[in-house]
């Protein structure tokens, strides 16, 4: 196989990202689920307990806007330390999407499964560098749709990646709906999530792990860079692709060809193309050796 590594020293850097890494509240028009899922929690004092008990993982809470309860302290210290995501929506928006139930304009939502810490799972990856099976890593920018998120770790899990990163706001987490998509690769694929990406970028270089980032501008062909060579993939969410931060800190962007009319692939479907031309590479190498 040729030399396809490129030289980091001569990539450009770009601005670090100054975007928040608490748990502070974000503002919402809309809740994310509906009554009758058994993936959530209601009332103030149910959440708490879930909270203090932490038998249960939640995917994030959202609140009525304006509540201003004493208890409601105690919840936010409480999320911010288990790194909940806390969202707020308006009042219309509850009676509307949980008519006849006495959520006391608190709901929270429990994970599918649990999440991997963050920096346990870099440590793990980080010990592969430099083996006969270098890490393959894969984040995800901003994906929010279930089922695309649920069809990638499908196919990540089936091509051996050994660690998935997603963003702890503006993207989907693991849901019921991902859980059903997915088919059962929740139960063997690690999946982090984290506050910041571009943050994790860098975490990931010192590592001595490659960042590659897919875009349709890419400077080459996704079947040009040796994927035999610890690397992490990163995918943009439907629509926005990267973010331009995530972009600019990446090592090389890399693109798939298309020769129809159409501008752009699915996500999930460039995750598989690129997933499997990686596994191909390392399986032709394991032969070579």
């Amino acid at each position: 196989m040729t030399d396809r590594k490129p030289n980091r020293s001569r990539l450009s850097k770009g601005p670090m990202d100054t975007s928040r890494n608490d748990a502070a509240d974000s503002n919402s028009n809309e809740l994310p689920n509906r009554t009758g899922e058994s993936n959530q929690i209601y009332g103030l004092v149910p959440v708490v307990e879930a909270l203090r008990a932490k038998n249960k993982k939640l995917e994030q809470i959202t609140l009525v806007e304006g509540a201003r309860h004493e208890r409601l302290r105690e919840l936010l210290d409480l999320a911010k330390r288990a790194r909940v995501p806390v969202h707020r929506a308006p009042k219309f928006a509850f009676d509307r999407a949980l008519p006849g139930v006495n959520h006391q304009g608190v709901i929270a939502r429990t994970a599918a499964a649990a999440y991997r810490d963050a920096e346990e799972l870099l440590d793990e990856l980080s010990a592969q560098v430099g083996t006969a099976e270098p890490p393959l890593v894969l984040g995800l920018d901003a994906v929010e749709d279930p089922r695309n998120l649920g069809a990638i770790l499908r196919t990540a899990e089936c091509a051996g990646v050994n660690g998935v990163f997603i963003p702890e706001r503006r993207a989907v987490g693991l849901t019921a709906t991902v859980a059903k998509t997915a088919a059962g690769a929740l139960e063997y694929i690690a999946v982090a999530r984290v506050t910041n990406l571009v943050q994790l970028i860098e975490q990931l270089k010192q590592r001595n792990i490659w960042v590659i980032g897919a875009a349709a501008d890419g400077t080459s062909d996704y079947t040009q860079w040796d994927w035999t060579v610890p690397s992490a993939l990163f995918l943009g969410g439907e629509g926005s692709g990267l973010h331009r931060l995530v972009r600019e800190r990446c090592d090389a962007l890399v693109r798939i060809p298309l020769f129809g009319q159409i501008e752009s692939l699915n996500v999930s479907v460039a995750a598989g193309v690129i997933l499997y031309e990686a596994l191909r590479q390392r399986t032709a190498d394991n032969l070579k050796r």
